[in-house]
């Protein structure tokens, strides 16, 4: 479970910090799944180490421009590069007639298939790996958080005690990796589950953006390993938070430390607090520590490895 950060500011970029995009990579599918996708999110990509011919499926919080106006250039430069195979995009009520309006208008015409869902509170998507949830945030427009669980895996095959028990490699190693019952060309039947370690428990983060504190976000965040959860303000601009649905530090903080999760990553950043200001970022950071110690501050290309162990590990 990598995290890629593309864009950690709010409302409009810095010479720092774009606007919002998370991409989420996978290295055991070769692919990349977005979340949210702000105006200029295609460069980023190029800055970035991530592969857009590898872009699968995009993830979107709400309406708002610092969200979506990258959408149309992405996807048209997807097009352009002639590699990528098919993007599903998830995303609240008006998102498809936005794009389809978008493309009318510029007469962009996709060589791939583009498939927009539009999500309702619970599962939006699930394979074998991955399953992804949504629920309502409490924003100026319809606005969603996303939770994102890795399954549950089996544990550590024991080779060489398979092998101690005269079961030849081959299809039945899959099956017993898997935890099945097998049984041997000898009649024998082998337990799978007593040939594999414990069971790897499966990772999750959950990303809450734009909001202002509210119990859904708390739920959707529960037990995660990583929450990422936006922080526009500082807490002595709680007013602004309030009068704008946004969040600050203290409420970022107060709902990682309510969803008891391991990690807090703040995000989407007022430009107000830029270094010079009266307040600055490492205020928000020290705010926010102050509730919830295990929090950190995203930064545009920060990478994130969601760890199976619980130690961070970030460049």
């Amino acid at each position: 479970m990598q995290i890629t950060f593309l864009g950690t500011s709010s409302g409009v970029p810095t010479r720092s910090r774009n606007v919002s995009a998370i991409a989420f990579r996978l290295p055991q599918k070769a692919e990349v799944w977005l979340f949210d996708c702000g105006e200029g999110t295609q460069h980023q990509f190029q800055r970035s180490e991530l592969k857009v011919s590898q872009l699968r499926r995009i993830f979107v919080t709400h309406m708002h421009g610092d969200h979506i106006f990258g959408l149309m250039g992405l996807l048209a430069s997807c097009g352009l590069a002639g590699n990528v195979e098919r993007i599903d995009i998830y995303g609240p009520p008006k998102l498809n007639e936005y794009l389809t309006t978008c493309a009318r208008y510029s007469q962009t015409h996709f060589s791939y298939p583009i498939k927009v869902h539009t999500v309702v509170p619970g599962t939006v998507y699930e394979d074998d790996e991955f399953i992804v949830r949504c629920a309502p945030l409490k924003h100026r427009v319809p606005a969603f958080g996303y939770r994102v669980e890795e399954k549950d895996r089996a544990g550590h095959f024991k080779v060489e005690k398979a092998k101690a028990l005269g079961i030849p490699p081959g299809p039945l190693y899959g099956q017993l990796k898997r935890g099945e019952w097998v049984t041997l060309p000898d009649g024998r039947k082998i337990n799978g589950a007593t040939l594999c370690g414990p069971l790897q428990p499966g990772r999750k983060f959950a990303y809450c953006t734009d909001t202002i504190f509210c119990d859904s976000a708390v739920e959707l965040a529960q037990g995660v390993d990583l929450l990422i959860h936006e922080a526009t303000f500082a807490h002595q601009d709680a007013q602004l938070a309030y009068d704008r649905l946004h969040s600050t530090s203290t409420m970022a903080a107060q709902v990682a430390l309510a969803a008891q999760v391991k990690q807090l990553m703040m995000t989407h950043f007022s430009p107000r607090y830029a270094p010079g200001n009266s307040l600055q970022l490492d205020d928000l950071l020290a705010e926010a520590q102050a509730i919830f110690p295990n929090t950190q501050m995203a930064r545009d290309f920060l990478t994130y490895e969601v760890p199976r162990d619980g130690a961070e590990s970030e460049n």
